[in-house]
C-alpha cells in the first residue's frame, strides 16, 4: 500500500479518517500495519501491502 492512499481511504463504518500505524515497510510501499478510525476506534488490518476495509462481521465470516 502506497501512503499516499491515505488521502483517500476512509472507515467503512462512519466514513470518517484513519490513522495509519506501520509494522513493515520496503522503500515506499506499507507491508503490513493496522488502519484505525479517528472516531470509532474499529481496526483494519494491513497484510501483505493490501488494507483490508471490510468491515468487522464480514472480515470474520471471510477467514471462516
Amino acid at each position: 500500500m502506497q501512503e499516499d492512499l491515505m488521502d483517500i481511504i476512509c472507515c467503512p463504518l462512519d466514513k470518517n479518517d484513519l490513522e495509519l500505524d506501520v509494522d513493515d515497510r520496503e522503500d515506499d510501499e506499507i507491508l503490513s500495519g493496522t488502519l484505525t478510525c479517528t472516531e470509532c476506534g474499529e481496526t483494519y488490518p494491513v497484510e501483505d501491502g493490501i488494507p483490508n476495509l471490510l468491515p468487522p462481521d464480514m472480515r470474520d465470516e471471510a477467514a471462516a
